[in-house]
């Protein structure tokens, strides 16, 4: 038997060679790290289905924030559970609001730290929902106002950009044209643009506080089984001014990551979401898998597919292994 002269072996022989020749990096600056603020002072209150994630207050906030930055991290996404909520939310768009404090706070700490807001209702409401509750539904055009004025209120705190993940129909036009009359032409808008109803976010739910009263948000996110509506989701959206595109969650919907890296040439997002990091996390503890590998190898796997970011709750776990490479 005569083996052909290729042998693709041979650049698989020394971690050296196989270092050179890699295909996708990972890198620290590929991390947006997720912070759940809460109001209170010195307050890190852990969230059971995510170990090693907790509620912070605005000053363990700004430690957490500074500890990610120092180890390369270029940004926060900030998520606010206020200590009041009511039918609209209205507790999202105070200046005062614990997502504004925490973000003046980190900038005040970490000037060239990247803060990002989480914008949408669903942890502001009493009922849970992504947006205003009329008839029993989520009536889309009401929910608009409610979330241009929260992105605002998050500019003037000195957010660095804006993320809508309310997924309803024309909010990112609506919150561009609201930032750009309140004077913040300039901030970026990344969009939760192809977000699916999954079952995978149940242990972000306990970390924000957001879970539905009543009934579940399928009406408004993304059915599981589509695929081709996803580009029309991300198209409308970049119609609308968004500058960045996330895709959640992330590894069950690869394809879905491919299929608009092939389309779209603005930056993508994979959201590793938490149940995502539970899972892992929970095959670790029992020794079923070895986490640092896993974690890395499913990260890359995010790049590999087209991602050009990624959020996730490894971040700063995943900083300290690749700052070792």
């Amino acid at each position: 038997m005569h083996f052909p002269a290729t042998r693709l072996r041979r650049l698989r022989r020394s971690p050296t060679l196989r270092g050179m020749v890699r295909e996708t990096r990972l890198a620290v600056e590929d991390l947006i790290y997720p912070l759940f603020c809460i109001a209170g002072r010195n307050q890190r209150r852990p969230i059971a289905s995510m170990p090693g994630i907790c509620q912070l207050s605005v000053d363990q906030a700004v430690l957490e924030a500074g500890s990610a930055w120092q180890l390369g991290i270029p940004a926060v996404l900030l998520f606010g559970i206020p200590a009041d909520k009511d039918a609209v939310g209205s507790s999202g768009a105070r200046p005062d609001g614990v997502v504004q404090r925490a973000v003046a706070a980190i900038k005040e700490a970490w000037p060239d730290l990247l803060v990002i807001t989480d914008v949408c209702l669903c942890e502001y409401t009493d009922h849970g929902h992504c947006g205003v509750i009329r008839g029993g539904e989520v009536d889309n055009d009401a929910t608009l106002e409610l979330l241009a004025a929260q992105a605002v209120s998050h500019a003037r705190a000195g957010a660095d950009m804006v993320a809508p993940s309310d997924m309803m129909d024309g909010r990112v036009a609506a919150l561009r044209a609201a930032l750009d009359a309140a004077g913040y032409a300039q901030l970026p808008i990344m969009s939760y643009a192809v977000k699916y109803a999954s079952a995978f976010y149940g242990p972000f739910r306990e970390a924000a506080e957001s879970a539905p009263r009543f009934g579940d948000r399928r009406s408004y996110q993304m059915d599981p089984a589509n695929r081709r509506e996803a580009h029309r989701e991300a198209e409308l959206d970049v119609a609308e001014g968004a500058d960045c595109l996330i895709v959640k969650p992330a590894l069950a919907y690869l394809d879905i990551l491919r299929d608009l890296r092939r389309r779209l040439d603005l930056p993508l997002v994979a959201y590793n979401v938490s149940g995502e990091f539970a899972m892992l996390k929970a095959a670790a503890e029992r020794g079923w898998l070895d986490h640092d590998q896993v974690m890395l190898e499913s990260l890359t796997g995010m790049k590999r597919a087209g991602a050009d970011l990624i959020i996730t709750y490894h971040a700063p776990e995943a900083a300290r292994l690749l700052r070792t490479r």
